[in-house]
């Protein structure tokens, strides 16, 4: 039996957060996280990144008119945080 750690990401600092750019995006209703991974990032199973970054874990946590950030570049967000 294989047992798996949990990765532990940290949440930027501001300064590291300042070194993003952040694209944003007004919810609308049928948006989903990995539509929005896929439009921006060319890969829809990065949808958590964009769910850690807004610290909104799931779709139930956003409202429609809710403006969510999309942080770019993507390697450099992944950099910081820890992945």
């Amino acid at each position: 039996m294989h047992q798996f750690t949990t990765p532990t990401f940290k949440y930027p600092t501001q300064l590291e957060a300042e070194k993003f750019d952040t694209l944003t995006h007004i919810w609308g209703v049928g948006d989903r996280y990995f539509k929005l991974a896929d439009k921006y990032y060319n890969d829809p199973e990065l949808w958590w990144v964009i769910a850690f970054f807004n610290q909104k874990p799931t779709e139930f946590d956003i409202s429609p008119g809710d403006i969510i950030f999309i942080p770019t570049p993507l390697e450099t967000v992944l950099f910081y945080i820890g992945y």
